[in-house]
């Protein structure tokens, strides 16, 4: 793994894909920082960021042969990774909100966005991005989110939490191909925040509504048993989960 350390910068994944643009990144490559002025979520979303206690990095991961219609695997690796980084860092009741925010104890800790390039039918390479609450001490304006040094009263390295992270996620990238898929993905649903409990949710309408969620498809679309009965399947921003 080469990692790039960086004081200060817009965006890693972004510096990331400007390194893909000139051939000058290597599979494995992480870019890190602690001041990232520009970090992005899913669909346009920003993360906010603490100078000198949030950590922002970015995982470079080339691919052979991976089909365009199997990309979602890709997401249920990294979040597993994230998972299975934090959980080594000591972290308490982690698990993933559909489809790829880490909470701890119930409260978001981590943002993840995995961006993929294309090549004809097939994904080329994949920049994924990830955000973490580390020794923060303070959400007045974000109510539902954590950090690490807030859910563990341990104040933690930074360069540590990249290192573990960083390596977990790698390792379930690398072994992506070997992995048998539906294990994967029965791992990541095992992690789902809220599975199989009744939950309270509402649509792009603002319509409010019961369900249970029993898990995703293979194309990542939740799979959310109504009060009906009927089995629903939502993509991401055409549902949010009221907790």
């Amino acid at each position: 793994m080469r990692t790039i350390k960086i004081s200060a910068i817009g965006s890693t994944n972004d510096y990331l894909k400007e390194l893909i643009k000139n051939n000058a990144v290597k599979d494995g490559t992480v870019v890190y920082t602690q001041h990232q002025t520009d970090g992005k979520g899913q669909m346009g979303a920003t993360w906010h960021f603490e100078i000198g206690k949030s950590l922002a990095f970015s995982v470079f991961k080339k691919f052979s042969i991976w089909s365009v219609q199997d990309q979602f695997y890709i997401n249920f690796a990294v979040s597993v990774g994230v998972i299975k980084g934090l959980e080594a860092l000591g972290i308490p009741k982690v698990s993933i909100k559909w489809p790829n925010d880490i909470l701890s104890d119930g409260k978001k800790v981590c943002g993840i966005l995995v961006e993929n390039q294309f090549q004809k039918l097939d994904v080329s390479s994949s920049v994924v991005g990830i955000g973490i609450n580390v020794n923060n001490t303070s959400f007045a304006a974000f109510p539902q989110a954590s950090s690490l040094l807030l859910n563990t009263g341990i104040h933690f390295n930074t360069d540590e939490v990249m290192s573990k992270v960083s390596g977990a996620v790698l390792f379930q990238l690398n072994h992506l191909k070997q992995t048998h898929r539906a294990t994967l993905k029965r791992e990541y649903e095992s992690y789902l925040f809220r599975k199989d409990e009744l939950t309270t949710f509402e649509d792009g309408m603002d319509r409010q509504f019961k369900g249970i969620i029993e898990g995703v498809t293979d194309q990542g679309l939740l799979c959310v048993r109504q009060e009906n009965r009927s089995l629903q399947h939502f993509q991401l921003k055409e549902l949010k989960l009221l907790y």
